[in-house]
C-alpha cells in the first residue's frame, strides 16, 4: 500500500480506511514520506514569523478558546505600528515571511488591513507575507491581494458538512469556507488549508473527505494538528486528538502532495514535547516561531496549555535550529516558496472504492 501510494499519490478509500486506523505501516509510511520530502526540499525546514495580533474574534466555534462567548478571556489588539515592530525584529533575526494571524476581529476594517498589508510590503520587497484572517469576501481578499498579500492560510477543518455543522454555530457553512478557498484560487494567492485531527465525532470517513476535497483543491501549503480540548469551550472534556494518528496523517500528506509546504504545528509540541521533530520526520517542513510582543503570547489561546516561550519563539533561533538539526534537518532564512511537481500523474490513474 505505502508504494502505491507513493507511486500514484492515491490509494482507493478502503485501503486509506487501513492506513490510517493502524500503526502497522508506520515505519515504512515515514521512511517513504522522510524520501520525498528530500525529493523535494534536501533537509530544508523554512521558518515563518508568526504574529498573531488580535484575539478578538466573532465566530462561537465550539473547540477554539478565542470564540466570543469566552467572556474570561484576556483580550488584545496590536496596533499597527506594533505589528510593523514585530516585522522589524523577525526582518532583523532572518525570517524572510510574515504570517498575520487573528480571529476574525471587525475592529480592522479591509482598508486597515490593507495598510498594514501595503506598509509590511514597502520595506520588506523580498519577503513573502501570509495572512489568516477567517472568511472574508471575494473583494476583501482581491482588495489584500492588491496590497501585496501573497499567501493565505484558511484551514477547512473538516470536509463533511453533517461534522462541519456539530463543530460550528449556526450562521457558519462548510459551504462558504470551501467558496473562500477557491476565491482564493482564483484570485492567485498560495493557497493553505488543512483540518484537525481527532476533533470530536470525528471518524475515518471523515478524514477520507478531507484527504480528497484537498486533492480538489490542491492547496500549496496543508496544515494538520491534534485536536486540543479549551476548558472555555463546550467540547471542554473531549480527548485530545491522538499524536501517532496526526504523524502519520503527516506522512500520507506528504506522499500524497510531494511538494507541499506542511507544517510541524505548535499544537504537536503542546501535544509533546518532541511532536515538532516527530512531525518534521513525518514529512513536515516548515515551523512557524512566534514573533508576537512576549507579553501576549500566552493570551492567543486557542487551546488548553499552548506552549508560548521557550524555543518555540522566534528570538530563540538558535535553540531551534539545534532541535531541528537534531532531528536530521536544518533551518534554513528562506523565502520558502512552493516547489513545482516534478511531473503529473495522468488523470485516470486513480482508482477509488468507497468505505
Amino acid at each position: 500500500m505505502i508504494e502505491q501510494l507513493h507511486a500514484n499519490r492515491d490509494l482507493p478509500d478502503v485501503d486509506l480506511k487501513k492506513l490510517i486506523e493502524t500503526s502497522l505501516y508506520d515505519q515504512e509510511l515515514f521512511r517513504h514520506a522522510d524520501e520525498v520530502r528530500r525529493e523535494y526540499y534536501g533537509t530544508d525546514v523554512y521558518i515563518r514569523g508568526l504574529i498573531e495580533f488580535t484575539n478578538y474574534c466573532r465566530n462561537d466555534c465550539f473547540y477554539c478558546g478565542i470564540r466570543w462567548k469566552n467572556l474570561k478571556l484576556e483580550r488584545y489588539r496590536l496596533s499597527k505600528s506594533e505589528i510593523l515592530c514585530c516585522c522589524e525584529i523577525g526582518y532583523g533575526l532572518g525570517y524572510r515571511t510574515f504570517v498575520l494571524q487573528g480571529g476574525e476581529d471587525p475592529f480592522y476594517t479591509d482598508e486597515q488591513i490593507s495598510e498594514i498589508v501595503a506598509e509590511i510590503r514597502k520595506k520588506y520587497t523580498d519577503c513573502a507575507i501570509t495572512l489568516s484572517l477567517g472568511e472574508k469576501s471575494y473583494e476583501s481578499y482581491e482588495l489584500f491581494f492588491r496590497a501585496g498579500a501573497n499567501r493565505y492560510l484558511l484551514r477547512h477543518e473538516t470536509a463533511n458538512a453533517e461534522h462541519y455543522a456539530k463543530l460550528h454555530p449556526v450562521g457558519m457553512s462548510l459551504e462558504n469556507r470551501k467558496r473562500c478557498l477557491w476565491n482564493l484560487r482564483e484570485i492567485g494567492y498560495q493557497v493553505g488549508s488543512g483540518f484537525m485531527v481527532g476533533s470530536p465525532f470525528q471518524t475515518t470517513a471523515c478524514l477520507i473527505e478531507d484527504l480528497r476535497f484537498l486533492q480538489q483543491l490542491r492547496p500549496a501549503m496543508i496544515g494538520i494538528g491534534p485536536f486540543i480540548a479549551h476548558r472555555a469551550t463546550p467540547f471542554n472534556r473531549f480527548s485530545s486528538g491522538d499524536l501517532r494518528l496526526t504523524l502519520r496523517l503527516i506522512g500520507i500528506l506528504r506522499l500524497m502532495f510531494p511538494n507541499a509546504l506542511i507544517p510541524a504545528t505548535t499544537a504537536l509540541g503542546t501535544a509533546d514535547p518532541q511532536g515538532r521533530e516527530m512531525g518534521l520526520r513525518a514529512g513536515a517542513n516548515v515551523v512557524m516561531p512566534n514573533l508576537s510582543p512576549v507579553e501576549v503570547r500566552s493570551k492567543y489561546e486557542l487551546y488548553d496549555n499552548k506552549i508560548c516561550t521557550g524555543d518555540e519563539a522566534a528570538e530563540c533561533c538558535a535553540c531551534l535550529s539545534r532541535r531541528v538539526r537534531a532531528a536530521g534537518y536544518e533551518i534554513v532564512m528562506d523565502i520558502g516558496n512552493v516547489r513545482p511537481l516534478k511531473e503529473q500523474l495522468p488523470q485516470n490513474h486513480k482508482t477509488r472504492e468507497k468505505v
